[in-house]
């Protein structure tokens, strides 16, 4: 966490901080774009320029690739029991360790090489290929969002399972786990390498944490693209990464007796003030930006005027333009609340500070991206339909924004209630979900 002045974006227009983890220089056979004073690395993969380029219709025919399909079929009701098993493992923000290691575990018995466990926490293991590109990492995370002591057990009903984290992303893990298991049983070949990732810090004010140390330091300039698994259907395709400022606006004054010294600032009121301003701010539908003010606190007694108020602050947008207009909006209403109190009174003064608690940076992975083709073809191959596309905020968004491709895909069957106590899981028909990842990774790694 850190204090930002209230003047200014906490962090400027295309997070330079991001900037410091730039993709690895690729190969000739690679493209490289360049955007303005940013450049953007996108790998061509091996299936657009070969003359023996396969589909993933045509993978999928192969035979050991039809029994690997067969085999997580066969086997979802094991992984299914694994997702309950992995849901009753406390995992609260910042302490997933005790889930990270039995991840730790689960890869080194499923054969994954340099299994290891990096300074943030997150949990890697190694798949490798006939070359060391490209390079695809296929990940999901630890944590929840439910505070420690929550009761983590998970009751079930036919195939509905209901429990927190049961989904978001207990499912992800079971479907990595699957994914690993096919691949290792069959001895599936692939001509890049794969790496698995158990993430920590998705959640909350976990802010990307995981993510943010695997592209800066862990495997910092290693990796082609990048796949998140998250609870839901096999045809959900996030291509876009909503990013948030998330922000403790503190108000401090002088306090005092309600009575004997009345007429000086007041922190409350001039909180109050700020969030009337906030809320006249009317932002953009499309690209579609979003604000909130979720918590609120402050004061003493009933009869003392406070010397501190404060607010949580939450802004978010796919797009880094919206979101940086947004959060210059926001700044100068919680100026004009302070310097309206202070004119008000003319009796002490309110100051302000403003902590950074988050920043999940923005960005998108095109439709017509190769990695976007690939899922929308797997999808189609495997006969789920259509892929259903759309942005959110996932791990996603840190490669995204780094110009990796990316993309966050449904571990399978339908979730509901996330992030609440009632959150459930229907895993009918999830084996789905460990098949699309299997044949996208397939089509990446031909």
């Amino acid at each position: 966490m850190t204090e930002e002045p209230i003047c200014g974006s906490p962090i400027s227009p295309g997070f330079p901080e991001f900037r410091m983890f730039p993709a690895r220089p690729k190969p000739a056979s690679r493209r490289v774009l360049a955007a303005g004073c940013c450049a953007v690395v996108a790998p061509l993969f091996a299936f657009a320029s070969s003359a023996a380029a396969q589909t993933p219709s045509e993978i999928l025919a192969r035979p050991d690739v039809q029994k690997a399909m067969a085999t997580i079929k066969e086997t979802e009701p094991h992984f299914v029991d694994e997702q309950i098993r992995l849901c009753e493992i406390p995992a609260p923000p910042f302490k997933e360790d005790k889930k990270g290691a039995e991840l730790a575990k689960l890869f080194k018995a499923a054969g994954l090489q340099n299994v290891r466990i990096d300074k943030a926490g997150n949990v890697l293991g190694d798949r490798q290929g006939a070359a060391a590109t490209p390079h695809l990492v296929m990940a999901a995370h630890l944590d929840t969002v439910f505070p420690e002591g929550t009761d983590v057990h998970v009751t079930r009903t036919g195939n509905v399972l209901k429990g927190p984290g049961i989904g978001d992303d207990c499912r992800g893990l079971a479907a990595l786990l699957s994914v690993i298991n096919a691949m290792q049983k069959h001895s599936l070949k692939t001509a890049g390498t794969i790496t698995f990732v158990a993430d920590v810090g998705e959640e909350g004010l976990g802010d990307l944490r995981g993510m943010k140390e695997l592209f800066g330091t862990t495997m910092r300039g290693q990796i082609d693209d990048f796949i998140s698994i998250e609870p839901g259907e096999a045809d959900r395709v996030s291509n876009g990464g909503v990013g948030s400022y998330r922000y403790k606006v503190t108000f401090m004054g002088p306090g005092g007796h309600s009575y004997g010294a009345f007429g000086l600032v007041n922190p409350i009121a001039a909180m109050g003030r700020a969030i009337t301003y906030i809320d006249q701010i009317v932002p953009p539908k499309d690209p579609r930006t979003t604000f909130n003010e979720g918590v609120v606190g402050g004061g003493t007694s009933v009869n003392a005027i406070p010397f501190e108020a404060w607010f949580e602050f939450d802004e978010r947008s796919p797009d880094v333009k919206s979101l940086d207009e947004m959060d210059a909006k926001f700044k100068a209403a919680v100026q004009k609340g302070v310097d309206d109190e202070n004119a008000r009174w003319g009796k002490g003064k309110i100051t302000v500070k403003m902590e950074t608690l988050g920043i999940r940076p923005a960005g998108e992975t095109p439709l017509d991206s190769p990695i976007v083709k690939t899922a929308t073809a797997s999808i189609k191959a495997l006969g789920f339909g259509d892929a259903s596309y759309g942005a959110g905020s996932s791990d996603s968004n840190v490669p995204m924004h780094l110009g990796i491709p990316a993309i966050t895909i449904g571990g399978g069957g339908k979730d509901a209630g996330a992030h609440s106590l009632n959150e459930t899981d229907d895993v009918t028909d999830s084996y789905k979900g460990p098949q699309n990842a299997l044949l996208i990774a397939l089509s990446i790694l031909k």
